[in-house]
């Protein structure tokens, strides 16, 4: 779970945020991520992964698995998902997933997804931007910096108790928060070109598959 205030290493990078009642949201995300992907993903250089980092032991932490099921159910061309209900990423695993990751695919291209808490008027808002979030630092944990794209779902109140409150999260903001997110990078990956034939047959190019 990131917090709202301190998760990007690039304050300088903005973030676009959409509010999940939108009836656009969906469209947005695509948008957005498809905005980001231009400046950052070269094909056949570049594995996309979808780290979604959270918990389903904790209501308000379980957004980043539950996108990561969602997303793998819908099967998206153009990605490795890691974090899901089944094996989800979360403080106790995440070093060595990222060290998995990296390990696993020459060039990974993480788009890092994850929980976050904020102000009240922002609660079911998503965030997304360039560059590493910081999981973890909403509840003052020391973790991996990740994600040249981070998307924040934002489902509770920060500031005072930060566990009791991802405990007491309201569930119908996480499956809210959890199909918007997972729609949007759905569509923004299968609207992706596709890899011609002498392209994947380049060296290096690594198999996409799904994960965790």
């Amino acid at each position: 779970m990131s917090n709202i205030g301190n998760r990007l290493l690039s304050p300088h990078k903005k973030n676009v945020r959409v509010e999940s009642t939108d009836p656009f949201a969906v469209q947005k995300i695509r948008c957005t991520l498809n905005q980001m992907l231009e400046d950052k993903y070269q094909q056949p250089v570049h594995q996309l992964v979808v780290l979604c980092i959270g918990t389903d032991r904790s209501t308000g932490d379980a957004l980043g698995p539950l996108i990561g099921t969602k997303l793998g159910r819908l099967q998206p061309r153009h990605a490795a998902i890691f974090g899901t209900l089944d094996e989800p990423v979360h403080a106790v695993n995440l070093a060595e997933t990222i060290d998995k990751i990296n390990n696993t695919y020459p060039s990974p291209l993480i788009i890092a997804v994850d929980a976050c808490l904020g102000r009240m008027e922002s609660v079911g808002s998503i965030d997304i931007g360039i560059g590493p979030m910081k999981p973890g630092a909403g509840v003052n944990k020391e973790l991996p910096a990740v994600g040249e794209i981070h998307i924040n779902g934002i489902v509770n109140v920060g500031g005072f108790l930060e566990y009791f409150v991802l405990q007491n999260t309201r569930l119908s903001v996480v499956v809210r928060l959890a199909e918007t997110i997972a729609r949007g990078l759905y569509f923004s990956l299968q609207s992706l070109p596709r890899l011609s034939s002498d392209d994947s047959k380049k060296p290096g190019k690594p198999e996409l598959v799904h994960s965790g």
